[in-house]
């Protein structure tokens, strides 16, 4: 199955199991997030949906609302009072806990934003992000503040870290997130332990968040495989 085929069966599956009428959601970023919003834009269109309020967690999910007709609002709307139903959102890596490594897409700090303001959270991910452990493979993102580039790095590296700015592509320099700041990615040579790594990165004065997710309330997976097949996992 072509690789986009893939991703618009997760994202197709994840909406017509999980959102229903009326719902308060979180849309994510990403190549397969995007399915999963413009289905609920079909079935709005449709009349299956209705009553559907969201937040983005980027410009990227912004313009596929928008296309999707998808009402908008932000967290802080009293509509929404800084309370989401379920977000919906990919992944770089899965370990075996469902700990999830985000921010390939540069948005991880809105997405976790909206994700840990969230009762219920569905991850959407080819079978290949499911890893054994994670640091070795897809490197942690951390946002930063620029000012702490060099002083960030350095107690990153005190954590066993080997930190990598984020170059820009076509763009001389660094990457700049929609919120104003750099990208420091991290490779671990060995298995980090997740939760644990979390709590530290972001002790680490400068640092905005990391892309290490390890405190997501009610988790769902949806699991695509390269024979068509969706495998939805209830995880908490």
């Amino acid at each position: 199955m072509a690789d986009e085929e893939l991703k618009k069966n997760i994202g197709y599956a994840a909406a017509d199991a999980m959102v229903k009428s009326g719902m308060k959601l979180g849309l994510g970023t990403g190549s397969t997030a995007k399915w999963a919003i413009r289905r609920i834009g079909q079935l709005l269109k449709e009349g299956k949906l209705s009553d559907i309020i969201a937040v983005v967690t980027s410009s990227q999910s912004e313009i596929e609302c928008q296309n999707a007709g998808i009402p908008m609002v932000t967290l802080n709307d009293p509509k929404i009072d800084g309370h989401l139903d379920l977000t919906i959102d990919g992944a770089d890596e899965i370990d075996p806990d469902y700990n999830l490594v985000k921010g390939g897409g540069g948005a991880l700090l809105q997405e976790k934003i909206a994700g840990y303001a969230s009762d219920h959270y569905a991850v959407l991910a080819a079978g290949d992000k499911l890893v054994s452990g994670i640091g070795p493979g897809f490197k942690v993102p951390v946002e930063v503040v620029r000012e702490a580039r060099v002083t960030a790095s350095k107690a990153m590296e005190a954590l066993g870290a080997v930190p990598e700015v984020r170059m820009a592509v076509k763009k001389m320099g660094p990457v700049i997130t929609d919120n104003g700041n750099i990208l420091i990615d991290l490779h671990f040579e060995k298995p980090i332990n997740p939760p644990e790594m979390e709590q530290k990165i972001n002790m680490i004065p400068g640092v905005v968040e990391t892309g290490l997710f390890t405190k997501l309330k009610k988790l769902d997976a949806f699991i695509g495989y390269e024979d068509g097949t969706v495998k939805h996992i209830k995880v908490r």
